[in-house]
């Protein structure tokens, strides 16, 4: 029975709530100062992450073929629409976020979303617990993630409770799938794929300390496709 994408999601969507409460009452070099810290050690964490690949051209290959089909099919676009409906119905029900307008709370949002729903360690964390029925890994990006969403939350408000239900769907689906397709996974291919989500988690990073704003939304879809080019660069050329 899978636990850890149901308590990761939970303190997401505690974080959340308890950061939109008490938003107010902290101040405001510190809902500036956290962030920027929240987006280096995700810089961080992808660095770790990329030292473990293999075959790098495989990579290489699949973050930008990936990347095109993210542009072709505009999901960046398509989450930012999706981030202002959530926006508007958050907004019906709990008092709105002031001071951010449409684009600066899709832009945060976006990379937010992002953070939590596409890093290394809870993709990782989420295949590992399908395939050894161990959360540990889940349990320590809960602790993370429960302070990362409620500082968030002091700038978005009651918006960043609603991630932790994709987090939770996300989570899941790659726990399920990870029963599947453990007996096709490599050793290279896991260090290579560690490699494009860090890559992701890097440029996730800079664009939350407002440094490049890279549109990490449209590269995800080279984490689909990494795991089949590095099988495939290692049958013709390794």
């Amino acid at each position: 029975m899978l636990i850890g994408p149901y308590v990761n999601g939970a303190a997401v969507i505690v974080g959340g709530l308890l950061g939109s409460l008490v938003g107010t009452r902290i101040p405001e070099r510190v809902k500036v100062a956290l962030p920027l810290t929240f987006g280096l050690c995700s810089v961080g964490l992808g660095i770790n992450l990329v030292i473990k690949v293999k075959f790098m051209p495989a990579v290489v290959l699949a973050m930008v073929i990936g990347a095109v089909i993210g542009e072709a099919f505009f999901l960046e676009k398509q989450i930012g629409k999706a981030a202002g409906t959530t926006r508007g119905l958050i907004n019906r029900i709990f008092p709105p976020v002031q001071g951010l307008t449409h684009d600066e709370f899709t832009e945060k949002f976006v990379a937010i979303l992002v953070l939590f729903c596409a890093s290394g360690t809870g993709i990782f964390g989420a295949m590992h617990e399908g395939m050894t029925g161990d959360p540990s890994i889940l349990y320590i990006k809960t602790v993370l993630d429960l302070f990362t969403a409620a500082i968030f939350a002091t700038m978005l408000g009651f918006s960043v409770m609603t991630i932790g239900i994709p987090l939770i769907i996300v989570q899941v689906a790659l726990a399920t799938l990870a029963v599947f397709i453990l007996h096709m996974i490599t050793p290279d291919m896991m260090g290579d794929f560690s490699c494009a989500g860090g890559l992701i988690m890097v440029a996730t990073g800079l664009r939350i300390c407002n440094i490049k704003p890279f549109p990490v939304a449209n590269m995800l879809p080279g984490l689909v496709l990494v795991m089949p080019f590095s099988a495939l660069w290692a049958t013709l050329f390794a």
